[in-house]
Formats: structure tokens, C-alpha cells, sequence
């Protein structure tokens, strides 16, 4: 108990929530003997998997999550996202989140939040007590605010992130390794802030969870060779998760929640060389490497995770298809990423959806035509370089799945059944007794009144 606990009269319900990018929920279900602290939690409070947010991508999820809106309402639909009326690209940051977060919520309210490590935050937010940036952003020095804290994360060698470059390496030695030191930073960041900082709402993500799962999931999945190094990895998280819940009072509750699921990965399927090869995409010439260098033959194109967006008259700037034509365009694309197969004979495609049944808002001028959400085992990549092949083999292992996220309420009265991503913020605002329109979200609390 810290300071701010002896100290303060417990006039408020507080939250703290710890993100684990990318844990499938199974992962930690299957396994009670070896994750006994998420056991407890599902023991004591709710748990179960939930459903990620169409396309499934961290960069996307999270925005998502933190606010309780699609991403027609956040803006951001992805790792890379399209300028309107351009084929101009950006990789979008915290200022293209449109939309309100849960933490603005709680400040609005005279509330205070520390927020640590978040997707999709740089620059760091000043309107909150503390927050240090996470997926996306560069340096401590400039993702940390104020400057003590700032100073504070540098001393303790605090990583935002995990080097990712190490997992291609056949010897995952190294990866390791610096995903265990990136792991116990970030939790000794959330312990000593989780004790010391007077805050309502605590919010903090592992990301190191997703950078693992990406090169070793098949690993553990189909018992490969770096197995125990994966699920050693996995109780040290459990061991901090314990840790975490242990030191919190009485009146906060714990939510613990993934973005997304987790499987593994057999097929890259690149999908601007499928486009290419069956007369629905090319290029002004043969030295492309953006989406910039489409020509005006092109009917559609492609961004990652399986978007597709029909090379539109009027929308895209040598825009090919017709409005009239739009539909009928749209639905022949549509069938043929449903029949399209793998190498195996297996769909590559779970099911395609169309944009008005994903992305409602005032921010779905960019929003893709199409998304496919692939079977387990098809990771859709959408590079302009070219490839010799649709279906690939690269350094990667483990896919993100738009199934078995997972979420941890530390409250009986929880109800974790048909729920989704978009449900989170408003639990968090529930639990809290922080006022918001429900018709403002698109996800519902899950405590039950």
C-alpha cells in the first residue's frame, strides 16, 4: 500500500488496467497449473475470451478499445492508413485518434489517470498526470511526460519496446533475452507508479507479449523447439500480473484484456501480387514500391491487414471504377477473395466484410471497401515491391486472429459472454461512476446493474 493509499479517503472506485498485447485466451485458460495467477483471477472474478475489432491489428485495436468506437469514429484503421482523396500513406500516431479515450473520460470527470505504454499515444498527453508512449513512438526523451518521469523511465532503463529485428535471427537466444529485459522494465515501471502516483485510473500495456507471440507462437502451439522458452516467458507474466493484483487495494478494480488473439502462421499471403496476377492492379512501371505508383488501369489495391479498396472514380485520384460500377465491382472482388486458396487447398479467407458492416462515423472517407478476415494460418500482407509468389514463408511464426482475445474482470458480477473489444471502455467508465452517453459507444458495459 503507498502513500497516496494512507493517505486518501477512498471516495471513488478506481480502476487499473494492464494490457497483454495479443494473448489468446485459451493460452492462459488451458493452462491453470502453469499461469496460476490468471487462474485466480478467473477464479475470483470473470473471464473469457472475447472478440477483436475488424481488421485486427494493434494499430487499430487499441485506438478501439481505449475509446469504445470503431475505427470510422477513431480514424485509424491500421499500421499504415491512406490520405484522403490521395494515395499518399502515414503510419498513424495519437493525434490521428479522433475520438474521446476512456483516460479523457476520467479527467473530464476531475479524475486522474497514469497511462503507460499505450499503442498509438505519441506524442505523450499532458492533460493526464503522467504517460509515456508506446508502440510507434521513438526515445524515452520524447515520449515520457513531465520530465521527471521522463528522467525516472531513463534511469531505469525503461524500453518501449522490444527490438524486433532479433526474431529473425534462427537462434531466438538473443530475442529473447531482450524481450525478458523489456518485460521486467516495464513492470518495474508499473509497480513503483501503481504504488506512488495518486491516480483513479491506472492504465498500462505489456507489449512484449505480442513481439513474442509473432516469432515463437507456432512454437508453442505445435511443440517446436523454442516451446519452453515461450512458456517461461508466459509465467514470468503471470508472476507480474500476480504481483500487480496483490499490490493493489481494496477499492480498485483489476481488468486485464488482450487487443486481439493469437495463432500460428503457415502462408504469408502477399496480397497486392495476387491483385496483380489475376488483372485487378498494376503499375506505371516496374520500379514500384508504394501505393503511389499504381497506374490508371488499376481497379483495386491493397493495405495491411486485408484491406481492399476499389481504385474508385472520384474518391482515388486516377481512380478507374466508375460510381455506377461500384457495387458490382466490389461484390466480383469480394467473390474472389472468398474462393481464393492456399497451397494447403484450405480458404485463405474466414469470411470477407463489407465496409458499412465495420465502420460507422464521421472519419470513414479512408475506410477500406472490403476486409478480409483470414482463416488461421493466411497472414495477409499488402506490400507495393512486388513478390514472386502470392504464398510466402517469412521470419514470422504467429499471427494476429480476429478470435480468443481475452479479458479479466477482478468482479464476479462481470459477464464475459458474446462480448467484444468495444465493450472495455465502457466496463472501465461503469466500474468507475463515470458518466457517458451510452449512444456515444459503440460497446455496452458488461458489470451487471
Amino acid at each position: 500500500m503507498g502513500l497516496f493509499d494512507r493517505l486518501r479517503g477512498k471516495d471513488h472506485p478506481r480502476v487499473a488496467f494492464i494490457g497483454i498485447d495479443g494473448v489468446p485466451f485459451t493460452l492462459l485458460s488451458e493452462h491453470p497449473d502453469e499461469f496460476p495467477n490468471f487462474a485466480a483471477l478467473a477464479d475470483e472474478g470473470s473471464a473469457g475470451d472475447i472478440d477483436s475489432i475488424v481488421p485486427p491489428e494493434s494499430s487499430a485495436c487499441w485506438p478501439a478499445l481505449t475509446t469504445g468506437v470503431n475505427p470510422g469514429e477513431t480514424g485509424v484503421y491500421g499500421f499504415q492508413d491512406r490520405e484522403v482523396g490521395s494515395y499518399d500513406t502515414y503510419v498513424p500516431m495519437g493525434r490521428d485518434v479522433q475520438a474521446t479515450r476512456v483516460w479523457d473520460r476520467v479527467t473530464d470527470a476531475g479524475r486522474k489517470a497514469t497511462v503507460m505504454n499505450v499503442p498509438v499515444t505519441f506524442p505523450p498527453q499532458r492533460n493526464v498526470q503522467r504517460m509515456v508512449s508506446g508502440f510507434l513512438s521513438p526515445g524515452v526523451d520524447k515520449a515520457a511526460y513531465p520530465d521527471d518521469f521522463r528522467d525516472a523511465l531513463s534511469e531505469m532503463n525503461y524500453k518501449i519496446d522490444v527490438n524486433a529485428k532479433l526474431g529473425h535471427d534462427d537462434d531466438k537466444t538473443a530475442f529473447m533475452e531482450d524481450a525478458r529485459k523489456t518485460l521486467d522494465r516495464r513492470y518495474e515501471a508499473f509497480e513503483r507508479y501503481i504504488d506512488q502516483d495518486d491516480w483513479d485510473l491506472f492504465f498500462g500495456v505489456f507489449m512484449t507479449t505480442d513481439r513474442v507471440n509473432h516469432f515463437l507462437f507456432k512454437d508453442y502451439e505445435r511443440d517446436g523447439k523454442n516451446k519452453d522458452a515461450f512458456m517461461e516467458f508466459y509465467r514470468t507474466v503471470d508472476d507480474y500480473l500476480g504481483r500487480i493484483r496483490d499490490a493493489l487495494p481494496e477499492d480498485v478494480t483489476l481488468i486485464v484484456a488482450s487487443d486481439h488473439g493469437f495463432t500460428s502462421l503457415d502462408y504469408e499471403v502477399h496480397c497486392n501480387t495476387w491483385l496483380e496476377e489475376n488483372g485487378w492492379l498494376s503499375y506505371e512501371d516496374d520500379d514500384h514500391d508504394s501505393l503511389s505508383d499504381i497506374d490508371e488501369d488499376s481497379k483495386a489495391y491493397s493495405l495491411i491487414p486485408g484491406r481492399f479498396f476499389v481504385n474508385l472514380e472520384g474518391r482515388e485520384p486516377r481512380g478507374s471504377v466508375p460510381q455506377s460500377e461500384y457495387e458490382s465491382v466490389r461484390d466480383e472482388l469480394k467473390a474472389e477473395l472468398e474462393a481464393l486458396e492456399g497451397p494447403d487447398g484450405n480458404k485463405v479467407a474466414d469470411r470477407v466484410v463489407v465496409k458499412e458492416d465495420a465502420f460507422r462515423g464521421d472519419h470513414d472517407d479512408i475506410a477500406p471497401d472490403l476486409v478480409v478476415i483470414p482463416n488461421h494460418g493466411f497472414d495477409l500482407k499488402s506490400g507495393f515491391k512486388g513478390h514472386d509468389d502470392v504464398f510466402g514463408v517469412g521470419p514470422r511464426n504467429g499471427m494476429h486472429s480476429f478470435d480468443n482475445a481475452t479479458l479479466y474482470v477482478d468482479d464476479p458480477g462481470a459477464v464475459i459472454e458474446d462480448a467484444d473489444l468495444y465493450d472495455i471502455a465502457p466496463t472501465i467508465l461503469d466500474l468507475m461512476d463515470v458518466e457517458y452517453s451510452r449512444t456515444e459507444l459503440d460497446g455496452a458495459s458488461l458489470i451487471q446493474q
